[in-house]
């Protein structure tokens, strides 16, 4: 088994004959990629799932491209979506008590957090991207420097998360992601592509069907939260 990670992060500038370099690699160059006698993964560029050449890479391969979904942490109605949480807990609490069995982490909670809702809290904002998780849980412990580790930190956390976010973010942008808020969905075009690659945008997976959603800390922005 061969894995050639970060082929997604290949540039999208279109080359001098015109194709983008991810197209060139993974669509004009296919048979190289094949050639490897062996189980081989790569990692696809993103926004070849939203290329107009999208049929044309699905034709040239034996299998048909896999997306790994957000772990979801609410459903498409909004509520939340309880097996997702709990997964998420638990690979927390093992991360921090790798040796104690799945059954006693939740009763050792307190050991870590000053509350049960305080890791509900940095999950649910997490959307489910694990590497976000983790990146959240790491910023609350430096920040609060001992254990419990108190929610006023991790509010702090977030704040700040959100704000570096933000600044990034135009009025155009604000307005698609609004649309995606609403319709649960994205479009083709190279905007909505740039939203998915930056992490503003998250896709979820319902019995085989994408649907997407905005990353849970920009829905406390004022932007979107309508304060």
């Amino acid at each position: 088994m061969v894995i050639v990670d970060n082929l997604d992060r290949v540039d999208n500038r279109p080359k001098a004959f015109g194709r983008s370099q991810q197209e060139y690699l993974f669509i004009d160059q296919h048979e190289c990629l094949r050639q490897l006698h062996c189980h081989k993964v790569y990692t696809m560029p993103l926004a070849l799932k939203f290329s107009s050449e999208y049929g044309l890479l699905t034709a040239r391969y034996i299998e048909d491209p896999k997306v790994l979904p957000m772990v979801p942490v609410t459903l498409r109605d909004g509520t939340t979506c309880e097996e997702g949480m709990r997964r998420l807990q638990q690979m927390v609490l093992a991360r921090a008590m790798p040796d104690v069995p799945e059954a006693e982490r939740l009763q050792r909670l307190p050991d870590l957090f000053d509350s049960s809702e305080s890791l509900v809290r940095l999950c649910s904002v997490s959307g489910g991207h694990v590497r976000d998780l983790l990146r959240l849980l790491n910023g609350w412990i430096r920040k609060g420097r001992a254990f419990p580790l108190q929610r006023s930190k991790l509010e702090e956390v977030i704040r700040a998360r959100r704000n570096e976010m933000t600044l990034q973010l135009s009025e155009a942008e604000w307005e698609l992601l609004h649309q995606v808020r609403q319709r649960k969905r994205v479009g083709g075009d190279q905007d909505y592509q740039t939203l998915i690659h930056s992490r503003l945008v998250f896709e979820y997976r319902d019995q085989g069907e994408s649907w997407f959603d905005v990353n849970p800390i920009l829905l406390e922005a004022r932007e979107l939260s309508g304060e």
